[in-house]
């Protein structure tokens, strides 16, 4: 069973807007403007994972062609019998590993989409946290309510869409009148590919487990972005501490876990 998603054809990603201020200078006419400097960082990791993910897709047709087998999914993939009998790396590893052509495009095109954004302004150690918790948690969810094996990223990837919604509310000062519009549109796309997800062979408990998971993570640990002072040139600053990251990943990773060993534990009864 495939944790399949379709990713958007427009995918809006709101930019909070420049800053002004407009006190005059004493006398004078003239008004100040202040532009915030946006953060700058290359979406590295994502690149990486998006790399990475279809490496081990090469190894699963070129295993598949030589040997008639495919070996990183027979080792990888989510089994529920094998994670009871202690292969616990299946509850990560499925994110790196796909059905076919069309499954690892689609997920690798919406990481794409998602992953640079949410990597510009969480960062890439947060960024991460943020795709393996949400990975972890769908599949999670999954073993506890779908006997089938499964595999792709689509598990982290409603992660990300998670996290995009609760970044965009919680900066929602930030983002203006684009706010309403742009969670407008991460709810309908999350709904249109939950519906898609009620289809056979997807595994649709999978994506409610990433959703799950990267919104306790986003809303305990995400970016509240806030302009320092400057003038020229200001800065959005992160007011969250790295305590709040390190609960966020505590709260969200812990609460998949305690799930986790409950469901093993009745598995093995």
């Amino acid at each position: 069973m495939n944790n399949h998603y379709q990713p958007p054809e427009d995918q809006s990603n709101p930019r909070p807007p420049e800053f002004q201020r407009d006190p005059s200078y004493a006398g004078g006419t003239s008004p100040q403007r202040v532009t915030v400097k946006m953060p700058a960082s290359k979406p590295y990791v994502t690149y990486a994972l998006i790399g990475f993910t279809i490496f081990i897709y090469l190894l699963q047709v070129g295993t598949q062609s030589l040997q008639g087998t495919d070996l990183p999914a027979a080792f990888g993939a989510k089994v529920n019998e094998l994670i009871a009998a202690g292969q616990f790396w299946r509850l990560i590893t499925p994110v790196f590993l796909h059905g076919s052509i069309m499954h690892i495009g689609f997920n690798m095109y919406a990481l794409y989409l998602f992953g640079r954004p949410i990597e510009r302004y969480f960062g890439r150690a947060r960024f991460l946290l943020l795709y393996f918790i949400s990975g972890f948690g769908g599949n999670v969810l999954s073993m506890m309510f779908t006997e089938s094996p499964s595999l792709g990223a689509s598990t982290a990837i409603f992660g990300l869409l998670a996290a995009q919604g609760i970044f965009i509310y919680q900066n929602r000062a930030l983002f203006g009148g684009m706010t309403q519009q742009a969670l407008r549109s991460i709810v309908i796309i999350a709904a249109i590919n939950l519906m898609i997800g009620l289809s056979p062979g997807i595994d649709n408990w999978g994506h409610v487990g990433g959703l799950v998971a990267g919104l306790i993570f986003t809303w305990i640990g995400g970016p509240i972005l806030a302009p320092d002072s400057g003038f020229p040139y200001a800065r959005l600053v992160d007011q969250r501490e790295t305590s709040d990251v390190i609960l966020a990943s505590v709260a969200s990773g812990g609460f998949f876990v305690i799930l986790a060993i409950g469901a093993i534990f009745l598995m093995g009864r």
